[in-house]
């Protein structure tokens, strides 16, 4: 097989539940780690993954990221890398809460900040999101040429970039977002082409059913919606 026809799949996993009992949008902000539930999903993945061509696993910074890619590398005697690509998109409102029903989107200190969704003006542009998180992915890609990689990223950055090789607008619903905890959204690659994309759910039986792709919002339990 010549190296154009060569297939490599890229796994972006996003990672496992955070413990964060006071409901903060984390964001990029140090000293959040996986909850205990966070760490069986971690595994779950990892056992799912273990049958598997993996030569490379790469992570972002951020310590709930470290900590789902970590078992996965173990299980293929691989070391973990960090890519800076994968971290969390900013937003202004990291720290604070923001979330269904605690009433920040009529605060009107934050209206400034929602005025242009389809930027979005609240943080990071969908569009640098797409050019750092399709650069780690081609670099992942380089990588295993030939097998397959796992870099473990974010909600908001993993479902920008999905909708992006899948030709839909970057602005979107964030409730309707198909990136559920400990997900795999996977793409081949046939040479350094993109050619499909796939999305599994290896750990659905541990993600709180509220936190589900399309799930209705609760009130009060939703607050680190998109992390």
């Amino acid at each position: 097989m010549s190296a154009r026809d060569e297939l490599t799949v890229v796994h972006v996993m996003r990672h496992g539940e955070v413990h964060n009992p006071e409901g903060i949008l984390y964001g990029r902000l140090p000293e959040y780690h996986l909850s205990e539930l966070g760490r069986q999903m971690a595994d779950r993945v990892a056992e799912h993954l273990a049958g598997r061509d993996v030569t490379h696993v790469v992570s972002s910074p951020l310590e709930r990221a470290q900590e789902s890619g970590g078992p996965i590398a173990k299980v293929h005697g691989l070391g973990l890398a960090t890519d800076e690509r994968l971290i969390e998109a900013d937003n202004v409102f990291q720290g604070k809460t923001f979330g269904v029903g605690d009433g920040a989107l009529k605060r009107p200190e934050n209206w400034k900040h929602l005025v242009n969704p389809f930027k979005p003006s609240w943080g990071e542009p969908y569009i640098e999101q797409v050019v750092r998180m399709m650069g780690a992915l081609d670099a992942a890609k380089d990588a295993a040429r030939g097998h397959e990689a796992v870099c473990v990223s974010h909600q908001l950055p993993i479902w920008i970039v999905r909708s992006f090789v899948e030709k839909r607008r970057l602005w979107h619903d964030p409730r309707k977002r198909q990136c559920t905890l400990a997900s795999l959204t996977s793409f081949t690659y046939r040479g350094d082409r993109i050619v499909s994309v796939g999305y599994s759910e290896p750990a659905r039986d541990l993600v709180p059913a509220h936190l589900l792709a399309g799930a209705k919002p609760v009130k009060g339990r939703d607050k680190a919606f998109g992390a």
